[in-house]
């Protein structure tokens, strides 16, 4: 029986820093080697690989090893495999297959070839053709050389237990913004990544309903729908200070998220667009979420980060905030004075001159003048 799937398609604000993640909903098993035959890679013959460019999926990681540790040593990786017990007649019996971000190690044993340990998406880029390996008494030593050698690898792999800890080092306590069109979403994946992260979860809703003493619901009947906005910006006002912090905003039509006017102070931290996907397949969420973020109609299209959404299911909120934060870290490298500039536009009062930060003494109403940061 096929397994459902839950497509997520992850950009940036900048449509040329795209990527896309297929996410299954259930664990994959450890892949069977095919036929092809995998190269050895020693300190004295290396094979260039052709670079993989994009993460297909987070989860695509399968060992069959009792062991292995990891350790970063700046500009190279080592990982070290346990292989007692899998009766190695000779290094030719190893097979050590790496491109920029993937990695499979397989063993030739009775007459067939066994998977050790593969994943698809590595923590981060490394240089494939400078890849060796050797044996260590029982041990199987790989050396991986960096592509980003000021990057700090918590794992080889990246995995949800590696993401919170990269992130965290990396958003260097910047806050970040949930939007969408469901409260319900933005709360589930919200107290996740707060979870994981070691955040403290915010919610407007319930702040807001805490504070009016009424549900969102008659608020507007009451007042409108605008009171409702007008109101959560003030909160999202009083945020925009705090750090460390994960905020589920209140989506639907009564959201300040929904109005591109009410965005000055979320602004503050990374704000991430989940966004529930009608596409049927992986290209179709990628082109979809492309063209939301270039079309600029939806004030959410704003956000740094789109996630789709193939469908929306509580149990797996996990898996979508993992994508979120794959997301995060994915923008921060493309430029990781990011956390930096954010934390420089709150200094400087959240004027609304986000990305294109203004001098201090900026009037808004005035048009044409230099930015300090772009």
């Amino acid at each position: 029986m096929t397994t459902p799937c839950t497509s997520l398609c992850c950009c940036s604000a900048n449509p040329y820093k795209t990527f896309e993640l297929w996410l299954p909903k259930t664990s994959i098993s450890p892949c069977k080697p095919s036929s092809s035959s995998f190269p050895r890679l020693s300190s004295i013959n290396f094979k260039r690989f052709n670079p993989k460019l994009i993460c297909k999926t987070t989860s695509a990681f399968s060992t069959t090893t009792a062991h292995y540790e990891f350790l970063d040593g700046h500009t190279e990786l080592e990982l070290r495999l346990e292989l007692g017990g899998h009766d190695i007649q000779s290094p030719r019996d190893i097979f050590v297959d790496a491109d920029e971000s993937s990695l499979a190690i397989r063993i030739q044993h009775s007459g067939s070839l066994k998977t050790l340990m593969e994943t698809k998406c590595l923590y981060d880029k490394i240089k494939p053709a400078e890849t060796i390996w050797y044996m260590d008494d029982d041990e199987l030593v790989v050396n991986l050389k960096k592509q980003d050698p000021d990057l700090k690898w918590p794992d080889i792999i990246e995995s949800w237990e590696s993401l919170t800890v990269g992130v965290m080092q990396l958003s260097k306590g910047t806050s970040i913004y949930l939007v969408g069109e469901s409260s319900e979403i933005n709360e589930k994946i919200a107290r996740e990544l707060a979870v994981g992260l070691g955040y403290t979860p915010l919610n407007t809703k319930q702040l807001l309903e805490t504070y009016a003493q009424q549900t969102i619901d008659s608020w507007v009947i009451a007042e409108g729908s605008d009171s409702v906005a007008k109101a959560e910006s003030a909160i999202l006002e009083s945020l925009s200070s705090h750090v460390r912090a994960v905020i589920a905003t209140l989506g639907g039509q009564h959201g300040a998220a929904r109005r591109a006017d009410r965005w000055r102070h979320l602004y503050a931290g990374f704000t991430v667009w989940l966004s529930q996907s009608e596409a049927t397949d992986e290209d179709s969420a990628k082109e979809e979420a492309r063209r939301n973020v270039q079309d600029g109609s939806q004030a959410y299209s704003n956000a740094d980060m789109v996630v789709k959404l193939g469908g929306w299911d509580p149990n797996y909120s996990k898996s979508v905030a993992q994508a979120s934060l794959t997301a995060l870290k994915q923008l921060i490298l493309s430029d990781k004075k990011l956390p930096g500039k954010k934390s420089l536009y709150i200094r400087l009062g959240c004027r609304g001159d986000w990305p294109n930060i203004k001098p201090p003494g900026w009037d808004p109403s005035t048009e044409g003048d230099i930015s300090l940061i772009s």
